[in-house]
């Protein structure tokens, strides 16, 4: 029996079981379906170097979700998410931009205006994450946080043509994308990675303090239901090395990320009952588990061009205007071709994720939705013209002709990707709220002695990607927890 029980040791995870076992009197323990490093200079090369993109589609290190992007007709793909230690903090591209402010004031009002998740409230705890190598001596910045952060100073040829191609088309130059209203334009990347060596909160928070006699971790072992007794839980079922058994705990706080800890809540029966009872799982409480998440859809834009390459972070730059990123990869995915990615940072559009069975083994149904709303398609379409006038200024050749607009869907549903950012699985929100499954203090409604502290419960999409957020959420969790 442990005070608080984990399970997940990926991004968020990592952060809690450091903050919680700092106090020698509460024991911590921590399930990761991965693999685990005790010693730092064990850790895989690949895990390391944050040039080191995209990792082998065989790599032991993913987890593989079959999906849906959208539907009329199908538009099926396959994402990854990290099944190692740091999650996938570990496997990314090192890309490390807080939500905006304007994030964070949605955030409250879907907690009816509650100042828990303010951006004024948050603030301290982005701090707290951070050592920035280039602002740290800003009040909105740290510098003695676990996570190195750090902008190129030298950017790769393509990146420094996306950028003179932003400025000579009218857009702001942004030195500090995690500055409070920073507003829209082009900047660098912070990326938490120093001399191109990714630090996660695997390596950042988790790693050192393995050698507390509190704080434990069980690695490869997959938690497959939790544990009741009436509505409190209790503990968790799982399987390590072929053989099934228990782990019992006063407290469970699931981090096993948007999907996987969905999926946990809905096999050990909190989700809803029309869903759950005719796979036979008994249900425990009525909740909107999985109902409408979230992801940034992404539009990919081959292009070629004649620069030299190197090697680099995927992304050093980008252009943020309202809700669109658009992202210049550094890298090659295909020999010979670039890619510009056209991303919607706050789509209409929702998702649904729902159990296949109540077996373990098999994976959940994912539909994202994406295009389903007009909306979208339109912002999506007029973020491709503003793509496509900077590719001209680039002298870029569009691998596959961009068509005009007015004729444009077909062509986006075939370019459609997704940013690989799940999230709102389990959203946050007022009691009163059937949609929220927790609450602003990241307890599971319904039930006593159950948090979920990962990207499953926040409740608005993000204007940027998630990274950032995620380890301040652990972060402000970790303190509600232990006040």
């Amino acid at each position: 029996m442990v005070d608080t029980l984990i399970v997940g040791g990926g991004t968020a995870g990592s952060v809690l079981a450091e903050r919680l076992s700092a106090d020698p009197a509460h024991t911590v323990r921590v399930l990761e379906a991965g693999q685990l490093w005790d010693d730092p200079a064990a850790v895989p090369v690949e895990l390391l170097d944050a040039t080191a993109m995209p990792l082998s589609p065989g790599a032991e290190w993913l987890w593989h979700y079959e999906v849906v992007l959208a539907d009329d007709p199908p538009v099926p793909a396959t994402i990854v998410r990290g099944k190692v230690i740091g999650g996938s903090g570990a496997i990314n591209g090192g890309y490390f931009v807080r939500a905006t402010t304007a994030d964070f004031d949605a955030w409250s009002r879907a907690l009816g205006g509650s100042a828990t998740w303010s951006f004024e409230a948050v603030l301290p705890m982005f701090c707290r994450t951070e050592r920035d190598l280039d602002f740290g001596d800003r009040p909105w910045h740290g510098d003695r946080g676990p996570v190195p952060l750090h902008r190129t100073k030298h950017p790769a040829p393509v990146s420094a043509v996306f950028t003179a191609a932003c400025l000579e088309a009218g857009f702001a130059e942004v030195p500090d994308l995690n500055a409070p209203d920073c507003g829209d334009g082009v900047g660098v990347v912070p990326c938490n990675c120093d001399r191109g060596r990714r630090t996660g909160t695997a390596l950042g928070y988790l790693l050192p303090a393995l050698s507390r006699p509190n704080l434990s971790v069980a690695p490869r072992t997959y938690v497959t239901r939790i544990r009741f007794d009436g509505s409190r839980v209790v503990g968790v079922d799982c399987v390590r090395e072929g053989k099934a058994h228990t782990e019992w705990a006063d407290r469970v706080v699931l981090s096993a990320g948007a999907i996987e800890s969905a999926v946990l809540l809905l096999r050990s029966g909190i989700g809803d009952p029309e869903q759950l009872r005719p796979l036979g799982i008994p249900v425990v409480h009525a909740a909107a588990v999985g109902a409408g998440f979230t992801d940034h859809p992404e539009i990919g834009i081959s292009y070629q061009l004649d620069l030299a390459g190197r090697q680099t972070v995927p992304l050093e730059s980008v252009l943020d205007v309202g809700d669109i990123e658009i992202r210049p990869y550094a890298v090659s995915f295909t020999p010979g071709v670039r890619r510009l990615g056209v991303a919607l940072m706050r789509p209409r559009s929702c998702g649904v994720l729902r159990l296949r069975s109540a077996y373990p083994a098999d994976a959940p149904l994912i539909d994202y939705r994406y295009l389903a709303e007009e909306e979208d398609r339109a912002r999506l379409r007029d973020a491709v013209s503003t793509a496509a006038g900077l590719l001209r200024r680039m002298n870029a050749r569009p691998v596959d002709p961009i068509p005009a607009r007015a004729n444009l869907d077909p062509w986006l549903r075939a370019n459609l990707a997704t940013s690989q950012h799940l999230s709102g699985t389990c959203p946050m929100g007022r009691e009163d709220d059937a949609a929220a499954v927790v609450d602003e203090m990241c307890r599971v409604r319904g039930v006593t002695g159950l948090s979920i502290v990962d990207l499953s419960v926040v409740p608005v999409p993000l204007g940027r990607g998630p990274q950032a957020t995620v380890v301040m959420l652990a972060e402000k969790a970790a303190a509600q927890l232990t006040s």
